[in-house]
């Protein structure tokens, strides 16, 4: 993709070309993304996680439900997300509606993590009290037991959330913080474009 960023009409192919750049040019995790989740009371909360799909559909991640985001996003269905390349100096904000991904794109995901990765998915009871190290070293240990051979299922509890996005917005640093916007809201058939002041 030539030429100035602000022309782009079409957010999704924008959005693919800034990643391919940031895998070739992030150090880690170029698809790290934070995502923002308020609890119970509107108190926020905010975490990186790893963007493992995305299409016209939206932004596909996987998480434990029974953990903080997962009770969050689903009492809600809604959060923001960002993702920030510090190298290429920028970063795309993403708001919008959350859906529980299909059995079959969990099932599918889940088996081809790492199998370590998949035992760590039962073992841990994500944002719980953990009494010391050594109790979550020894459910690790108990469920590679349990798993010794053949295929490690997918709990219940695991799943993943696809953002389905409102708005997305490009920001890219220019000096003297004069930096370029350009923000795209969903309308009905696509994208409405706008620019915006720094």
């Amino acid at each position: 993709m030539s030429g100035n960023f602000t022309e782009v009409n079409k957010p999704l192919e924008l959005f693919s070309h800034w990643l391919a750049e940031a895998e070739a040019s992030e150090v880690n995790d170029p698809n790290a993304m934070a995502v923002a989740t308020v609890d119970e009371s509107g108190m926020p909360n905010i975490r990186m996680v790893l963007l493992k799909d995305y299409s016209e559909k939206g932004f596909v991640f996987y998480t434990n439900f029974e953990s903080a985001k997962g009770r969050e996003l689903l009492a809600s269905h809604k959060t923001a997300l960002l993702f920030h390349w510090k190298s290429l100096r920028r970063q795309v904000r993403i708001r919008g509606n959350v859906e529980v991904v299909s059995k079959e794109e969990a099932d599918a995901y889940f088996d081809s993590r790492a199998r370590g990765s998949r035992i760590g998915a039962w073992a841990s009871k994500q944002s719980r009290p953990l009494e010391s190290r050594f109790a979550l070293e020894k459910s690790v240990a108990e469920y590679t037991a349990k798993f010794n051979i053949g295929r490690i299922p997918r709990p219940d509890y695991w799943s993943g959330f696809r953002v389905v996005p409102e708005e997305i917005e490009f920001w890219h640093d220019r000096q003297f913080r004069l930096h370029d916007r350009v923000v795209f809201k969903a309308v009905e058939g696509g994208w409405e474009k706008t620019r915006l002041y720094p």
